[in-house]
């Protein structure tokens, strides 16, 4: 008798297992066709990655050519970051970076964080430990020693190098831009090094924030905020923080009018959504369009949170500013996003924002000051290249 009782509410443990299971997959797949986001914008067309009714090759397949099906199933990429990258550190390794610049004791500012990070598991919250570890690889470059010979023992050293490449790689180097001469009059062209990235919000335009990622959304279902809110007024032109192209635009419920724009090596997605109603973007962009840091690509508002288009449902006027960062194409859409806290990063970008002034005629808003990316020099002749001439 006893053994039968047992044998019964093992069966009844199985059905209640598989019946668990099919509901939680059931979840999962609804949110993952819900996932329309604010926070992860809708596939854009072109995209790289496998979309539906293409054809893929089988396990057989990729056998015939050579290929095992370990290999083909292999993923050797990064698939997390937890950037935690304070400002000070930002700061003290960007001017280290650009004042040492052409000099044998140079050392670029990814690796000076990367190093810091290798010795701390990439915390920076002490000031202090920042500044010694800093300094330590400093004075043994100015004794001779390479980066390659000073971090070959350590570790974690390339994972965070390469992480850290992911996320700045593209803000720092040599560029040209405008400036004004000192009579005031006529604009040249000065050729420089340093900090070629700008702030999401150009100059004069008051914003408050605060670190909000990771906080709980609720509209359409229960989800985290994967961004950084910057809360101001309707019209604040938007700026590109890093020289890209469009890669998606338009309306999404949850974000608004929004526009994502990819970094040229395809590591980064920045994410601009809840964009103005009305007139939400310059004119002249749409999908494929090149910009260049620091160019007004659209203005805050509050859209989102409707599936009908051109909808303020969105309570406090901000911009939604996201970065994704992309180590494989099979991560750029999907539940295997990476992205990171941009509260820290935002508030160093504050040193570089792009000054605008306004076309009383058509209300738009341009930079005052044009810049000469190298990154971009071969986009500009094979893209759609409207904004300037």
């Amino acid at each position: 008798m006893r053994r039968i009782l047992v044998v019964n509410i093992l069966i009844l443990l199985v059905f209640a297992g598989v019946f668990y299971w099919a509901d939680e997959k059931k979840k999962v797949e609804t949110a993952m066709a819900e996932k329309g986001l604010e926070n992860i914008p809708a596939r854009p067309a072109g995209s790289e990655s496998v979309q539906e009714g293409e054809d893929t090759k089988s396990t057989e397949e990729t056998k015939e050519e050579g290929g095992t099906e370990k290999e083909a199933a292999e993923d050797d990429y990064i698939h997390w970051v937890d950037f935690g990258v304070s400002k000070f550190a930002l700061t003290q390794a960007y001017e280290y970076d650009r004042d040492t610049y052409g000099t044998e004791a140079h050392i670029g500012w990814v690796d000076l964080l990367a190093y810091t990070a290798a010795y701390t598991g990439g915390a920076f919250d002490s000031d202090r430990s920042v500044c010694d570890y800093m300094e330590q690889m400093e004075e043994r470059v100015r004794q001779g020693e390479s980066v390659e010979k000073i971090t070959e023992d350590l570790e974690y050293f390339p994972y965070y190098q390469e992480a850290y490449g992911a996320v700045l790689g593209g803000m720092v180097g040599e560029y040209e831009i405008e400036v004004p001469e000192e009579d005031g009059g006529r604009k040249i062209w000065e050729k420089r090094y340093g900090l070629k990235a700008f702030s999401p919000i150009a100059k004069g335009f008051p914003y408050t924030d605060y670190d909000d990622f990771g906080a709980s959304r609720s509209y359409g279902y229960r989800r985290n905020h994967l961004g950084h809110d910057m809360l101001g007024q309707i019209g604040t032109p938007v700026i590109a923080v890093e020289s890209g192209y469009v890669e998606a635009m338009g309306w999404n419920q949850y974000g608004g009018w929004r526009i994502g724009i990819r970094s040229f090596d395809k590591k980064r997605y920045y994410y601009y959504a809840h964009l103005r109603q009305g007139f939400p973007y310059q004119p002249e962009l749409k999908e494929g369009s090149v910009v260049l840091a620091g160019d007004v690509i659209g203005y805050m508002g509050h859209t989102g949170y409707s599936t009908t288009e051109d909808v303020n449902n969105i309570q406090e006027t901000h911009l939604h500013f996201g970065m994704q960062l992309i180590f494989d194409e099979s991560q750029k859409d999907g539940d295997n996003e990476i992205w990171i806290d941009c509260y820290q990063l935002v508030n160093f970008l504050y040193r570089n924002q792009s000054e605008t002034a306004r076309d009383d005629a058509t209300k738009e808003w341009r930079r005052i000051y044009q810049m000469k990316d190298p990154g971009a020099g071969a986009y500009e002749r094979t893209a759609d290249y409207s904004m300037y001439p």
